[in-house]
């Protein structure tokens, strides 16, 4: 298993607070992902939804028997995203999916900036607001790492309109509008796993949940 303990990318959430949020952190998280990347409004909840909630339930209420493995597929995952995200983000995105790897998570779809931000009353200024203007498609690729009750998210790759931003550009839309919708978000710095989660292992059909003994 990689170390959780290498140097923390640029950006540095510290003074985070550790909230109850944090007991499944990694695996919504991929809700990190999936979260940032946002959602259009959907219906009634599917089968999918319903049944990653109640996973989701048992993890929470510490009714997973130690040892056990609980399975969240790739296609619950999505369902989450899709029947939550429009709680956190009713307005600006549009068509998202997200995709697992071994390790990894990969969020898509159509965002539109100013719109997000306004949503929330905090409008961008006059200069970002023409810079980002429209509707534009986004990926984000992160790296999901834990073992031992920890967990690490690293987000290694953000395009906007097929175009990479690092630096500074990336270090301001993750403090801007990850983090404005998720301040909670552990990002670049390891965060425990509570109710007894040991680790996630992520591979492209799902997310194991490996509770601890």
């Amino acid at each position: 298993m990689t170390s959780l303990s290498e140097p923390a990318s640029r950006i540095k959430c510290t003074n985070r607070p550790h909230t109850s949020a944090l007991a499944y952190n990694g695996l919504v998280r991929l809700g990190l992902v999936g979260v940032m990347v946002g959602l259009a409004l959907l219906g009634a909840p599917s089968a999918d939804y319903l049944s990653f909630k109640r996973k989701i339930e048992l993890l929470q209420t510490g009714k997973a028997p130690p040892a056990s493995r609980v399975s969240l597929t790739a296609q619950e995952l999505n369902a989450y995203v899709r029947g939550e995200v429009p709680n956190y983000a009713p307005q600006g995105v549009r068509e998202p999916r997200v995709e697992l790897g071994s390790g990894s998570a990969s969020g898509f779809a159509y965002i539109d900036f100013p719109k997000l931000r306004q949503g929330r009353g905090k409008p961008l200024n006059w200069f970002l607001g023409k810079l980002l203007a429209g509707e534009r498609p986004v990926r984000v690729d992160a790296r999901i790492r834990s073992g031992s009750g920890r967990a690490r998210v690293d987000i290694e790759r953000l395009e906007i309109s097929g175009v990479a931003l690092r630096g500074p550009a990336l270090d301001f839309l993750i403090e801007n509008f990850l983090l404005v919708y998720f301040p909670d978000a552990m990002v670049g710095r390891p965060f425990e796993l509570a109710h007894h989660i040991d680790r996630l292992e992520v591979q492209p059909a799902g997310v194991w949940v490996v509770m601890g003994r």
